[in-house]
């Protein structure tokens, strides 16, 4: 991490954002807060491929990015997390994103935020997310805690993405090679998946009950 020090080693960071005029923009914004910038990507790809040979204190990503504009963002976090174990991981994204948040929380010990860009309403503000997510701290922006605790008493808040969209494609009658045409992935990554979801929800193999209905009954109910 960096200090203010006169001669101290600037903070280190990468950036992975898809839209170029913020990508440039946080770049100078970061080069003005005292940072050091070691590389800005607009995907995750290009990120993941190269970030072990930079040796970056933090990684700063957008939650969205090319090519499905879902979570590339935060798997690339976690992905991060454990390649480099010690990185911080700064998010920033124009959504709350409750399931994304909850998912990164998750995978790792201290040395990450969430924030809204949007809500980031001044240069001392940023820097001082930077700085306490570097440090090993949690920063979320009010919005995300306020989506975060009402999430807490929804089981499907703790399915992933991928398990919501396989979730929602059984809702509408698909069987495991119907979703997996659908969504083009293997049947096995499918079954993966449903198991999955059967256990985030508490469905018990008993025999009687039909786990898959019962799972898509919590779907239509949510």
């Amino acid at each position: 991490m960096s200090d203010d020090t006169p001669g101290a080693t600037p903070l280190r960071l990468v950036l992975a954002e898809d839209s170029v005029l913020l990508r440039e923009g946080l770049v100078r914004l970061f080069d003005e807060a005292g940072f050091e910038t070691v590389a800005a990507y607009g995907d995750a790809i290009g990120l993941l491929a190269e970030v072990e040979g930079l040796a970056p204190d933090l990684a700063v990503l957008d939650v969205r990015m090319p090519p499905s504009f879902r979570d590339e963002g935060v798997q690339a976090a976690i992905e991060l997390r454990k390649r480099m174990p010690g990185i911080a991981i700064l998010l920033l994204s124009q959504y709350v994103e409750g399931t994304y948040a909850h998912e990164l929380l998750s995978a790792g010990d201290g040395g990450m935020g969430y924030l809204l860009k949007d809500r980031v309403a001044s240069l001392d503000e940023l820097k001082d997310a930077v700085t306490r997510v570097s440090a090993g701290g949690t920063v979320l922006d009010p919005q995300v805690v306020r989506e975060l605790l009402s999430r807490r008493n929804d089981p499907l808040a703790r399915l992933t993405p991928r398990e919501r969209e396989v979730l929602e494609l059984m809702a509408e009658g698909r069987t495991n090679t119907g979703i997996s045409a659908e969504l083009v992935i293997g049947v096995g990554a499918v079954e993966k998946n449903v198991t999955a979801i059967f256990q985030k929800l508490g469905l018990e193999d008993s025999g009687s009950d039909h786990r898959r209905v019962l799972a898509v009954l919590a779907w239509l109910q949510r």
